[in-house]
């Protein structure tokens, strides 16, 4: 599971997240939604590790993801809106490499490199370099990359942006089979469609605060919208919330509650 508790990160005067508590539970889908510059890709940034918060603590199943990096880091995978490979590897070096890094044997990364071949459908360009790749074909690798080592737990980060039809709907497989499996899979996304044809539950976060967590009828409750989609919901949430930043005030109604 992933737990933020009471996170603030700043940059400067800036307050990119503040005060963000949540928990996201084992085998469950959560769909991260808000605008750009919300706070969405700095939340993930503290969740794996790559940023530190500038108060309170991310915990991966149970580790501290700052005072017990490499127990946490060893249950995560984590992949970015924007594929980083080495372009002058093959696609099967590459694999083959970030197996090496978490430690597996010769005859398990064979294996296991192996069926994330077949399940990627990348026999037709693995052994070719990543430098030639299309966007679509890098993505494919590093999810690929992502599930060599049985993680705990998925955060993923646009996952959808650059893949055709076929693909995405390869990822979108992808991430409820895990879930179904016991996976914790963190999705932050623009594709408010996805969102709510895959997630379990969402959550919503503009201007560094998270205004809303629950599913997406709990969602339609709050806000008395039933005939509503999640993108009229989202956008009307958003639009108030920018108002009521700009006025100074708060806006009780959108404080997040975690439903149980």
């Amino acid at each position: 599971m992933i737990e933020f508790e009471n996170i603030t990160r700043t940059y400067g005067d800036r307050v990119a997240v503040n005060g963000l508590n949540l928990t996201v539970p084992r085998g469950e889908l959560f769909a991260y939604l808000g605008p750009n510059g919300a706070g969405k890709t700095t939340s993930i940034k503290m969740a794996v590790g790559l940023l530190r918060p500038t108060q309170g603590c991310v915990r991966v199943c149970g580790y501290d993801v700052v005072q017990e990096p490499r127990q946490a880091k060893q249950r995560i995978s984590y992949v970015p809106d924007e594929p980083y490979l080495y372009d002058k590897l093959t696609g099967r070096e590459f694999l083959r490499f970030i197996a090496d890094m978490y430690g597996m044997s010769s005859a398990e990364a064979d294996r296991e490199v192996d069926r994330q071949v077949e399940c990627f459908e990348l026999a037709r360009f693995v052994d070719d370099l990543t430098e030639s790749y299309s966007h679509g074909m890098k993505q494919r690798l590093v999810f690929a990359a992502a599930m060599l080592h049985y993680p705990e737990v998925l955060v993923v980060d646009e996952p959808m942006v650059g893949l055709d039809p076929k693909s995405i709907r390869l990822v979108k497989d992808l991430l409820r089979r895990k879930a179904a499996e016991g996976v914790t899979v963190f999705m932050s996304t623009h594709t408010l469609a996805v969102a709510e044809e895959i997630g379990d539950r969402i959550g919503i976060i503009d201007h560094g605060r998270l205004l809303f967590v629950g599913t997406l009828h709990q969602l339609k409750e709050e806000m008395a919208r039933h005939d509503f989609s999640l993108e009229q919901m989202f956008l009307e949430l958003t639009a108030e919330n920018g108002e009521a930043d700009e006025l100074g005030v708060g806006r009780g109604k959108t404080e997040a509650v975690e439903r149980k």
